[in-house]
């Protein structure tokens, strides 16, 4: 994969909260969608474009706070350019 993927928030520009939190909960939710691309990556068996998108999502998902996961809604299509470098790549 060429570059490691990467979560990018848009925050509410008037919410100070929200703001000050984009940085962390970018870094993690990062972080977490890198780790469950190396794991889907690595046991990819030949498993159809949208198996290895719900196996990102779950795998991200599982990688996070309960709270954090159950209101992370990723952009598809991000999740599916990374999909597509792991199907084209075996």
């Amino acid at each position: 994969m060429a570059a490691e993927p990467h979560v990018t928030l848009e925050p509410d520009p008037h919410d100070p909260v929200q703001r000050k939190l984009r940085g962390p909960l970018q870094e993690q939710l990062s972080s977490a969608l890198q780790a469950a691309t190396e794991r889907v990556q690595a046991s990819y068996r030949g498993e159809s474009f949208d198996v290895v998108c719900r196996r990102l999502l779950d795998e991200t998902k599982a990688g996070l706070h309960p709270d954090i996961a159950a209101g992370f809604e990723p952009d598809m299509d991000e999740l599916a350019g990374v999909a597509v470098a792991i199907v084209r790549r075996a």
